[in-house]
């Protein structure tokens, strides 16, 4: 029972911990399976794959990084309706969705031998990538432990390192679920389409208020002419 344990905590941090972000689209767009795992960013996540081969498993001390999720970031974000852009039936109730914000620590203290000659260029590489990734359009798939958002945008990254004696160890990192993706977008479309498709076949006792009042205005309009 031990091992078992030890093998799903492991795997649980390795998932939810070292590498919790999917590159999708952008870079990833000729990858196989359009995804890139930003631990392959990070380091030669091959070496970690041949050290659990010969050593018979992986541990959280294998990955010198973690991704921990911070407390205010949103999983549904609605707003009210402050004017009446629905009916006069819901117009009261209607609210708005918001696009959603999480926030990521990306904390990477060296602690290793080597490591402050390795980390300049490992987090000069991982700046390019994401840089490239973002101006490519490329989006984020974000697993965190309760929820798994897809379509994210990275909006920025930001040292927020304090009160220790190495420098730039603690990353911030701001995500946004914006309201629209191409899937969605073609949903909402699609949806107007069929109101406007339903609205425009509307007939007889279909249409009320105004519209049955210019209705019969426009018809004894055009009897008197």
């Amino acid at each position: 029972m031990g091992a078992q344990a030890d093998f799903f905590r492991g795997a649980y941090d390795l998932a939810f911990q070292v590498s919790p972000i999917a590159l999708t689209g952008g870079i990833a767009s000729e990858i196989p399976g359009g995804a890139i795992p930003i631990a392959l960013l990070l380091g030669s996540l091959l070496g970690f794959v041949q050290g659990a081969i010969t050593t018979g498993g992986l541990t959280l001390q294998d990955f010198p990084w973690r991704f921990i999720p911070q407390s205010g970031t949103q999983v549904l974000s609605q707003s009210l309706g402050e004017y009446p852009f629905a009916n006069r039936q819901i117009a009261a109730n209607a609210t708005i969705e918001n696009p959603l914000n999480i926030t990521y620590k990306l904390i990477n203290p060296v602690n290793t031998d080597g490591g402050y000659i390795t980390k300049l260029p490992m987090f000069t590489s991982l700046r390019e990538s994401l840089n490239t990734h973002n101006n490519s359009g490329g989006t984020y798939t974000i697993i965190m432990p309760s929820l798994i958002l897809k379509d994210c945008v990275l909006l920025d990254m930001t040292d927020s390192t304090s009160g220790d004696k190495q420098q730039q160890i603690e990353w911030t990192m701001n995500f946004r679920k914006p309201l629209i993706s191409i899937a969605s977008g073609q949903q909402a479309f699609n949806g107007l389409m069929g109101i406007i498709e339903n609205a425009g076949m509307a007939t007889g006792s279909a249409w009320s208020g105004i519209a049955t009042s210019i209705g019969n205005q426009a018809s004894g309009l055009i009897g008197a002419l």
